[in-house]
């Protein structure tokens, strides 16, 4: 198993690990990695492995989980046996950090954002997908007062400038669902499969499961500006934000 080192760092850029295994000469898994795979409508790092000894340099162009691991998709880095990484081959990891940190503040904000459709219009959180330029969340709410969401934005950004600290824990499933009332804003609720859950606490606002990265203060995320509102068919709804550079 991956050591996933995200979980209670976000903000480490380079690591060292050891190859554990390749497939097909660019699905890369190493035994521990701080390259977030893509997941919870969260896209992948990109970034470089760096071979020890001879500095050789293999692009990491996607990040996936598959059956368990976390794979390292490597761009082509010619035809010698040099240019291939092995099992065994010790490696230093580089995150693509402008892409990971617009990312986290992306993150962060959508916990904002959601929390405060949640709490003031009583929806339920149904999806979201994160990008660079605009991100979306989708929710379940019957009565669609799309004048609300002016509000809405304002309260987000008093929490945003708040500069709320936010706190990163590991815990088993138990202990978190004892600890919280829901372990996530997401309708769809938590796989049964896990047993070990990664809490998101933005002090004061709230606390719930999510495994993807994040920022230490809301104040970094610096604002957002909600862009767009659809219909998406009966009580389905999308609104779409951009963050205030």
């Amino acid at each position: 198993m991956t050591e996933v080192l995200y979980f209670l760092d976000c903000y480490l850029r380079e690591f060292e690990a050891t190859v554990e295994k390749v497939t097909d000469d660019k699905y890369v898994v190493l035994d521990r990695t701080a390259f977030y795979p893509e997941s919870g409508g969260q896209p992948s790092d990109t970034g470089k492995l760096i071979r020890e000894g001879d500095g050789a340099e293999f692009e990491v162009i996607y990040v996936g989980k598959f059956n368990g691991d976390i794979s390292h998709e490597i761009a082509p880095a010619g035809e010698t046996e040099s240019a291939v990484l092995k099992a065994g081959d010790r490696v230093k990891g580089v995150i693509n950090w402008d892409l990971r940190y617009r990312h986290m503040r992306m993150h962060t904000a959508t916990h904002v954002i959601a929390n405060v459709i949640e709490k003031e219009a009583g929806a339920q959180i149904t999806g979201n997908q994160l990008g660079l330029d605009q991100s979306r969340v989708d929710f379940s709410l019957e009565v669609f007062d799309r004048d609300k969401f002016a509000e809405y934005e304002k309260i987000a950004n008093e929490i945003i400038a708040g500069n709320h600290p936010v706190n990163l824990y590991l815990v088993s499933r138990r202990e978190a669902e004892e600890k919280l009332s829901r372990l996530t804003t997401l309708a769809k609720g938590f796989s049964e499969e896990i047993t070990e859950v990664r809490l998101v606490e933005i002090e004061g606002v709230t606390i719930e499961a999510c495994g993807g990265t994040h920022l230490k203060n809301t104040g970094e995320i610096k604002g957002i500006k909600i862009e767009k509102l659809q219909n998406k068919g009966k009580s389905n709804r999308r609104m779409y934000f951009s963050l205030l550079d």
